[in-house]
This record gives structure tokens, C-alpha cells and sequence, in this order.
């Protein structure tokens, strides 16, 4: 049904970036979007893909929360400040259902929320629904 689904998308090659330090979800998502028709690229952890906009335009964000260097809330919290990320939707990729931390993503500026392990349909309902 996925396949179905995704004929006649027309995505325009919008760009997402991924921000995961676990290089098996890296490749699990960037094979999934790019399936879907986005252009993907990713970042290990805060600090990389602090790195990798400066030099680059997303039209979205999935991150991680969990990751060494730069968590993810810091990383929207940084996000935020800049430019040309400042309007950016951005997801919080996460295994943890907690009600506080959901609220601290919300409050660093975070657009919304994607369920680990993610559910192809859900996550991509998720992520046009933010891209609209």
C-alpha cells in the first residue's frame, strides 16, 4: 500500500535532514525517505548538523533526542536561533513517550513528535503532514 501512496507524490526533492547517532537508523530512514522521494542527508549528532546547515537548506529536520556531543533538544533549541532554520519544521525521532519531555521538545521549538521504531505509514503521514 506504501508504494501505492507514494506514485504521483510529488515531493519536488524536498531535503530532510537526520540527526542519529545510531548509523543502523541513519540508513533505515535515509533508504525509507529516499524511497519516498526526498533527498536525504544526515548528521551524527548536534554539533555535526549544526555543521552540516550552515552550508545547506532543509525544508525539515528529524532528530534524535539521545545523542553524545549535542542532545537533540539543544540542537532545536540552537536551531531556532539561526536564520535560516529558525521556521524549519522540525521532528523529534524518539523511543521515550514521556509527557515531560514531549513538553521540554515542544518548549526548545520543536514542530512535532515521530515514534521509535517508526511506523512507515504514521511517520510518513507525519512528515507531509509538516511539510505542507
Amino acid at each position: 500500500a506504501l508504494g501505492q501512496s507514494l506514485k504521483g507524490l510529488d515531493t519536488n526533492m524536498q531535503k530532510i535532514m537526520i540527526v542519529d547517532d545510531s548509523p543502523s537508523m541513519r540508513r533505515l530512514l535515509s533508504t525509507f525517505l529516499e524511497q519516498a522521494g526526498y533527498s536525504v542527508s544526515s548528521a551524527v549528532d548536534g554539533v555535526d548538523a549544526l555543521e552540516v546547515v550552515s552550508s545547506d537548506e532543509f525544508d525539515l529536520i528529524i532528530t534524535d533526542i539521545n545523542m553524545p556531543n549535542m542532545d537533540g533538544l539543544t540542537l532545536v533549541t540552537e536551531l531556532r536561533k539561526l536564520e535560516p532554520t529558525r521556521l524549519t519544521p522540525i521532528l523529534i525521532l524518539t523511543t521515550e513517550m514521556d509527557m515531560s519531555k514531549k513538553k521540554a521538545a515542544k518548549e526548545s521549538g520543536a514542530t512535532g513528535w515521530l515514534n521509535k521504531p517508526f511506523d512507515e505509514e504514521r511517520t510518513l503521514a507525519a512528515i507531509q503532514r509538516v511539510l505542507e
